[in-house]
């Protein structure tokens, strides 16, 4: 677990400071690009181009201890998670998107967003995760236009991955069952797309308990037939939530648009905008099997979630006013008990 505790802090660092880098040309990096575009594509019939799968083992099965007691695990409901973005590196001759096979890129994701993130799920049905080319984290602060054309058509290869996955899923695993969606930042860009072009106004809706987008806007008028979800056994709608230090918003929310759905994540109704962090019955930080009680409230104000700076000993958020890295982590046992009131509200229609 010292392991898991080490890669976890080197991931927040990453994620939460890290800001834009120079690369190679999405285009005139022939050598990288050769092998991320052709070599690496990913064959999801193979167990290896999966981070997390119901038919190995992998750490989406990890259960924190102080839950072990009581867990029980179903596979009457399946989820396709979507993780965020773990290719961080700073080499300059990175090319924009992750090679599918990069043993570094795939260690940080499978003990980070899989273990912390995915893991929530592992009572509530079988856990699917693709291994994606995502694109590198400075696709997301582009400077010029050349970089703007550049990670447009980075996202887009890291989306045709995720969509191909999901395409095998349902293909080859999923026989009929209900579905949960979830996903986080990068992954949340890329769940938002993939929710439109295959649940809105199709045939797949009927099958979908709910989607947990988190981590990036959603705005409320995004999608035309999947509304946000106002209730905590509300079905086939959306949750999402941006957490941030209470009183804080970054500049660039407040330049949004459109306003985004905000979930609170301890009341899931959207009625009771704000819940005391004495009602959070606990978070998985650092110390994976560590259930901290009463770590973070929930407010909604103005597009984000807020909370007081969480409670916690050894407080790694002392330098940030962001807590992106935490959306999951900071409300770990409400989503998971959430994922299992819709399921069964799903099953009772």
């Amino acid at each position: 677990m010292k392991q898991h505790r080490i890669l976890y802090l080197f991931v927040l660092s990453t994620l939460v400071f890290s800001c834009s880098t120079q690369k190679q040309s999405f285009s005139s990096n022939e050598a990288y690009q050769f092998k991320a575009l052709n070599n690496g594509q990913p064959d999801y019939s193979d167990l290896h181009y999966w981070a997390a799968h119901p038919y190995k083992k992998d750490p989406s099965d990890s259960v924190p201890k102080p839950l072990l007691a009581n867990y029980q695990k179903d596979s009457a409901v399946d989820i396709f998670f979507v993780y965020p973005t773990t290719y961080t590196d700073e080499a300059k001759t990175m090319g924009w998107n992750a090679l599918i096979d990069d043993a570094a890129v795939n260690a940080k994701t499978d003990y980070s967003p899989i273990l912390f993130q995915a893991s929530v799920f592992n009572a509530a049905g079988r856990v699917f995760a693709p291994r994606y080319r995502q694109a590198h984290l400075s696709a997301y602060y582009a400077k010029t236009a050349q970089d703007s054309t550049d990670a447009i058509a980075a996202f887009e290869l890291a989306y045709q991955d995720v969509k191909a996955a999901f395409e095998y899923y349902l293909a080859h695993y999923n026989a009929g069952r209900p579905i949960i969606i979830a996903s986080h930042s990068q992954g949340s860009t890329h769940t938002k797309r993939l929710l439109k072009e295959f649940f809105e106004n199709k045939p797949l809706y009927s099958k979908l308990v709910v989607a947990y987008v988190i981590g990036m806007p959603v705005p409320t008028n995004f999608y035309t037939a999947i509304p946000s979800c106002n209730l905590p056994n509300q079905t086939g709608c959306v949750c999402s939530w941006r957490t941030y230090q209470k009183d804080y918003i970054p500049e660039a929310i407040t330049q949004e648009k459109n306003k985004a759905i905000v979930t609170n994540p301890l009341s899931w109704n959207s009625q009771i905008t704000h819940v005391d962090r004495k009602d959070n019955q606990g978070g998985i930080l650092l110390q994976f099997n560590s259930l901290v009680k009463h770590v973070a409230d929930a407010t909604i104000s103005d597009g984000v979630l807020w909370t007081v700076k969480p409670h916690f000993f050894g407080n790694i958020f002392y330098t940030t006013k962001n807590y992106h890295i935490a959306d999951y982590n900071l409300y770990y046992l409400s989503i998971r008990e959430n994922a299992q009131t819709r399921i069964n509200a799903y099953l009772k229609k």
